[in-house]
């Protein structure tokens, strides 16, 4: 049974609803920790969308992550990355402990703590931002583990190579000979006007786009 509150907004959810129309509904919410819970508790993928946003970030410890993290299994693919990707993006990067908490999921045990972890570093370069002085680190690691990850991390430790690459001309070559050697999307069809997967070509284009 769900709170008179809960069952308002589930009536208002539907399929194919746009981020907007969630960020909308959330702020005429306004963080309420406690809704959070209730539609997380659906297993639905719009509400659960929804939850992210009006979730109160301070009682994200990381055993409180560690079990929203195991509710998202029952999702596909797809679905699991978005509502991730979605929680890093309004919730985990907006505060300082959540951000700490971030750089320690490398080796977690968790493929959605490390897809997270990698991704966060990317963001952390395309963005604009300084980033941390971890990159060498980064760069062993991807040389050492890329090949061997599952799917779903292995593409965002693609993609954070990738953003190396492209902002970091130091690191570039090295990148690129990462890319080559392991292959890893070179067969991948690309549809047009989309950016390739495959490292040296993503580099490359992005490179030449930004004139760097």
């Amino acid at each position: 049974m769900f709170t008179e509150k809960a069952n308002e907004v589930l009536l208002q959810l539907h399929d194919n609803m746009k981020s907007g129309d969630l960020k909308k509904m959330a702020k005429a919410i306004k963080k309420d920790h406690d809704l959070a819970i209730e539609l997380w508790s659906t297993q639905n993928f719009y509400a659960r969308m929804l939850s992210v946003l009006i979730m109160d970030k301070k009682l994200l410890s990381q055993e409180y992550i560690d079990t929203l993290v195991d509710d998202l299994m029952v999702h596909n693919t797809d679905e699991r990355n978005r509502i991730s990707e979605w929680f890093m993006a309004n919730q985990l990067m907006k505060d300082t402990k959540t951000k700490a908490l971030m750089f320690t999921w490398e080796g977690n045990d968790s493929p959605i703590l490390r897809r997270l972890f990698w991704y966060y570093q990317a963001r952390l370069r395309w963005t604009g931002q300084t980033p941390p002085d971890n990159t060498d680190e980064l760069m062993q690691s991807l040389e050492k583990n890329l090949e061997l990850e599952e799917p779903e991390v292995q593409w965002a430790m693609n993609f954070a190579a990738a953003q190396i690459g492209i902002f970091d001309p130091d690191y570039r070559p090295r990148c690129i000979a990462l890319g080559e050697s392991l292959g890893l999307y070179k067969d991948e069809k690309v549809p047009k006007n989309c950016i390739p997967n495959y490292l040296p070509e993503f580099i490359r284009i992005e490179v030449e786009k930004k004139g760097k």
